[in-house]
């Protein structure tokens, strides 16, 4: 597997994200929604507002059907979020390019394997409804601001 970039690394181990990463997975878990319970059709204009409602400009790829937030610079750096919804589980990439090279564009499952151990999984989060689904971006999203304000201190230091 390949190995994180150092800076990535410790803005990843600062901020706790496997801790919380945790959290949120074992909160929006399969016994809580069980799949026959899953929002698995979902509106795309609700989930556009909710993420507006959230204080973000989202997009949505057409081409690989997933949600998205516009990268934002940070000096010669761009950050950005992908949020994929499949099957009632959401799963996340941060997208962090240096100067257009691409640092950071995995899935949120990836990390805990790089951070810890190849072998080692956290489940994606499940949701039954949109507000389930508002929950889950509330917490990632913040977990995005303070991935985004720790790395911005190690890119500008």
């Amino acid at each position: 597997m390949i190995e994180l970039n150092s800076k990535i690394k410790e803005a990843l181990i600062e901020i706790d994200f496997i801790k919380r990463y945790e959290e949120v997975s074992n909160k929006f878990n399969a016994e809580r929604t069980p799949s026959k319970s899953r929002l698995v059709y979902i509106d795309g204009e609700e989930v556009m507002e909710i993420i507006q409602d959230l204080g973000y400009s989202p997009l949505f790829d057409s081409k690989e059907k997933f949600y998205k937030i516009r990268e934002e610079p940070v000096e010669r750096f761009t950050l950005g979020v992908h949020i994929i919804l499949q099957g009632g589980m959401v799963d996340l990439v941060w997208v962090v390019r240096e100067n257009g090279e691409l640092l950071l564009g995995a899935p949120w499952g990836t990390y805990s394997r790089r951070l810890i151990d190849s072998s080692y999984r956290i489940k994606k989060p499940i949701f039954g409804t949109y507000e389930d689904l508002e929950q889950i971006l509330k917490i990632t999203f913040k977990m995005y601001e303070d991935f985004k304000n720790v790395l911005s201190g190690y890119l500008n230091p």
